[in-house]
């Protein structure tokens, strides 16, 4: 029942944030079309976000997300730009992300060396490998249906309601849900992320558990790097700097606990959301950065804090 109240609270915080901005800017905020707009910009931290999840449910973190949207885009623009199938450029944009989790999860578990530092130091590898791949430039790619990901919809194709990606983020999302919820790899993750030696002493390989974290969260990366291409319509070394933030804390405010064995796929996609409508409700205020930074980490602050006090509550109960 908690989390089903967890749920319902964050939508409520969604509409409470939408209902603000849209009293201050009732002419433009509160349109269909400024919310297709938010949906449009939530894709790519909302695919993430799935991805971050697996790894912070496991009690890792990643920080190397946005360098490797990065990379991804400038691989399959290179790969496109070779008059490619977009169906290749697709894997090998997914497989390259995902190349870079798996090296982070053995990182993380064979050297033993804690997540955070290893993926700070990938964070700058690759963004490094996607510069010097490229060039230090953007890397311009012919036009296929890859490009059609994130477009606004036309009263021609209205009836979708959402743009493709916005479809792609719902089905995995409710792909990853289950995933996490009901087969024997997401209640190992759980456990893992909860009590990793508990985990370990009950034959849970915590090792492989978490290198596969890593490697899901690669996939999901892949895929929002493919839907940056799709923005951008180019590859870009120096695009996603500091997009760990929102994911992150989309992650954090959706209900998962840093310290692992917690989270949840719809709350993270809830957190994205809010993430993106503070941003769109600042820009439509004219608000500068500086305040939107703020505001982004009192955010993550109060979510954090409600957490640890949701989290003593119900230790308390227990107790009594």
């Amino acid at each position: 029942m908690s989390k089903k109240i967890k749920s319902i609270g964050l939508v409520a915080v969604w509409f409470i944030l939408f209902g603000i901005f849209s009293f201050l800017r009732p002419h433009s905020f509160p349109t269909a079309g400024n919310i297709e707009t938010i949906v449009r910009q939530t894709i790519i931290v909302g695919l993430a976000s799935i991805g971050m999840t697996f790894i912070i449910v496991s009690a890792q973190i990643d920080l190397s997300v946005g360098s490797t949207i990065a990379l991804v885009s400038v691989a399959i623009a290179t790969v496109l730009k070779m008059h490619l199938s977009p169906v290749i450029a697709i894997i090998v944009g997914v497989a390259t992300a995902m190349v870079v989790g798996t090296v982070n999860g053995l990182l993380t578990t064979r050297l033993r060396i804690g997540s955070f530092i290893v993926t700070l130091a990938t964070l700058q590898i690759v963004r490094g490998i996607a510069k010097g791949f490229s060039g230090g430039q953007e890397i311009e790619a012919p036009t296929t249906y890859l490009n059609t990901l994130t477009k606004a919809l036309t009263p021609a194709n209205k009836w979708q309601l959402l743009p493709l990606g916005g479809w792609i983020v719902i089905i995995l999302a409710l792909i990853a849900s289950w995933v996490l919820r009901y087969t024997v790899f997401g209640r190992r993750l759980v456990a893992t992320g909860s009590n990793e030696a508990t985990a370990r002493m009950c034959g849970v390989n915590t090792n492989l558990i978490k290198c596969m974290a890593f490697v899901i969260g690669g996939f999901f990366f892949g895929l929002a790097g493919l839907v940056q291409f799709s923005r951008l319509t180019l590859g870009d070394p120096t695009v996603a700097v500091g997009l760990e933030l929102p994911i992150i804390a989309a992650v954090v405010i959706g209900g998962a606990s840093l310290t692992g064995g917690e989270g949840s796929i719809f709350g993270s996609l809830v957190g994205a959301l809010i993430m993106t409508t503070i941003d769109a409700g600042s820009n439509q205020l004219n608000w500068p950065n500086w305040v939107q930074e703020i505001a982004t980490g009192v955010i993550i602050i109060a979510a954090v804090g409600i957490d640890r006090w949701r989290m003593a509550r119900l230790a308390e109960k227990e107790v009594g």
